[in-house]
């Protein structure tokens, strides 16, 4: 077997890349065109390289022309040099601030970060802080380095957002980050003249930061279609940069390559990052992948914010959308607002839910979940908070591989009666608004739906919203299960409803057994009350 060559997991230092030897997908024309302008954001979920994006354009305005050898930018620079006078690989004074490291949990830990920052810089350019602010601190450093150096400063900003994003359920922290961050931020306008380029990365677009209401010249290319592969890996680059490791990973899981690809797309593909945008690859699951030649979750192993399970049950919001995809207006996908209403735009920047589709006419976004790892991953890490249960571990009769070993083996009463156990787990409303028939009815349609879409992970399976049409189809290698649920009414009338609505004539000709299966769900008992099949 070939060997693999070395993945930059965790490698986010660009020089550090390529004098180890590290595979380096060329994103260097990106640098080049970005340094055309002057002040730059970029919102990208975490793990896609924006620290690496940042790394590079450092690397690039200190002059390290030698790590850049057979790159894009060592041709385009030398034609053509991006500098104000013209001079190639010019040598910029760059200021690196890194809010990625800290954990932002009192009231001192984001003056410590910066200072991390800071500091540095002051010893370098003989600076006294004194009593000064931290936004006076760093208009001193950026006119000294200006002073010393002849040449404007470079500023790049690493997670500008991260202290907002740890505090969001903090309000006393949040607002005191904030109040800090919007005089840090408002550097960057004020001290213009005194800079050569400027870039911030994170996560999330916060509408209440005065970074986008004070700082206008700040250009954000999130969306925009020029740079929708700066980060993470296109499907081109994909096959020409690791035409080999597909071959090895393909070889090493019984798979042919076409169908190694394949798993790949369905797992890791999705992302669209502008309204035109070629699809992208998850980057960290990738190279993952390719290192320890095995397809797993690696991504949303890393970890999910929890307040994004909170921003989801505060707005009440229907996880059906998430699963079958929503419908917004461009107005209301950019910018998060923190308490307000409308949890999607945090949900789509941190890399949840992506572009699938845009209506010119109207404006408007189709959103959807973006491939699998993010489906399966996400709302299994959701089922707790919705259906009450604390994990579908293998040995709990939660576990979905046991529903779907139910469904194959056609035994339904195990089947149902492991539902029934789902149900009855629902968390019982406290108050008194959410105790009535429509939410009941909401939750157990919610526990039903994530059930049956966790089992598309291990069988055929689709799921439709409980409103004319069947609630659940299963195709099994020899079977088609057609399910129908009904609230507050008989089984026999589910049943019924199969026959009444064709549901079963579009597999008429699949030459497998049809199962029909009615049940009733009966609010005032909170349970299911019985269930049928023919």
């Amino acid at each position: 077997m070939q060997e693999i060559r070395k993945m930059p997991i965790g490698v986010q230092d660009f020089e550090k890349l390529i004098l180890g030897g590290y595979v380096y997908v060329d994103k260097t024309k990106f640098v080049y065109q970005l340094a055309q302008g002057n002040c730059y954001f970029l919102s990208r979920p975490r793990r896609f390289g924006k620290s690496l994006l940042l790394s590079t354009l450092k690397q690039y305005f200190l002059g390290n022309k030698d790590v850049f050898k057979g790159l894009a930018i060592e041709k385009l620079e030398n034609e053509n040099p991006t500098s104000f006078d013209k001079v190639a690989w010019a040598k910029h004074p760059v200021i690196y601030i890194d809010l990625n490291s800290e954990k932002y949990d009192s009231l001192d830990s984001l003056k410590k970060a910066l200072n991390r920052s800071l500091e540095p810089l002051e010893n370098e350019y003989n600076l006294k802080p004194g009593n000064e602010t931290l936004s006076g601190r760093f208009i001193k450093i950026i006119q000294a380095a200006n002073n010393k150096t002849g040449r404007q400063a470079v500023v790049l900003v690493d997670e500008y957002d991260k202290p907002l994003l740890q505090t969001i359920d903090k309000p006393e922290l949040f607002d005191d980050y904030r109040a800090t961050l919007k005089a840090f931020y408002g550097v960057l306008k004020s001290e213009d003249a005194n800079l050569r380029f400027s870039m911030l990365t994170g996560v999330t677009k916060f509408s209440q930061v005065s970074v986008w209401s004070d700082l206008n010249n700040l250009n954000d290319i999130t969306m925009d279609n020029r740079y929708c592969g700066i980060c993470g890996i296109t499907e081109k680059e994909l096959k020409e940069k690791f035409a080999e490791e597909i071959k090895v990973l393909a070889e090493k899981n019984d798979l042919s390559e076409n169908e190694c690809f394949l798993t790949l797309k369905q797992k890791y593909d999705g992302y669209h990052f502008s309204k035109k945008a070629e699809e992208v690859y998850n980057p960290f699951s990738l190279l993952n992948t390719f290192d320890k030649l095995e397809f797993n979750d690696y991504w949303f192993q890393t970890g999910t914010p929890t307040f994004l399970v909170q921003e989801i049950k505060r707005n009440n919001y229907d996880l059906r959308k998430l699963i079958d995809g929503v419908d917004v207006d461009s107005q209301r996908l950019t910018e998060y607002s923190v308490g307000g209403n409308n949890p999607i735009p945090i949900l789509v920047q941190s890399g949840y839910l992506s572009i699938k589709g845009y209506d010119s006419r109207f404006d408007t976004y189709h959103l959807e979940l973006p491939n699998e790892e993010v489906k399966y991953g996400f709302l299994n890490f959701l089922s707790p908070d919705f259906i009450g249960i604390k994990s579908f571990s293998f040995d709990s009769d939660f576990d979905i591989r046991k529903f779907v070993k139910d469904i194959e083996s056609c035994n339904v009463d195990a089947f149902m009666t492991r539902l029934q156990s789902i149900i009855a787990s629902l968390p019982y409303p406290t108050d008194a608004k959410n105790q009535t028939v429509e939410m009941l009815e909401y939750n157990f349609q919610v526990a039903v739906y994530l059930t049956f879409t966790l089992m598309g992970q291990f069988t055929q399976c689709e799921v439709h919203s409980i409103k004319g049409r069947a609630d659940a189809i299963v195709e099994t290698q020899d079977a088609i299960y057609i399910f129908e649920f009904k609230t507050n009414d008989s089984a026999e009338n589910a049943l019924a409803q199969i026959d009444e609505l064709c549901y079963a004539e579009k597999y008429n000709s699949s030459n497998k057994k049809i199962v029909k299966i009615g049940a009733e769900f009966n609010t005032q008992e909170r349970k299911l009350v019985e269930w049928m099949r023919k």
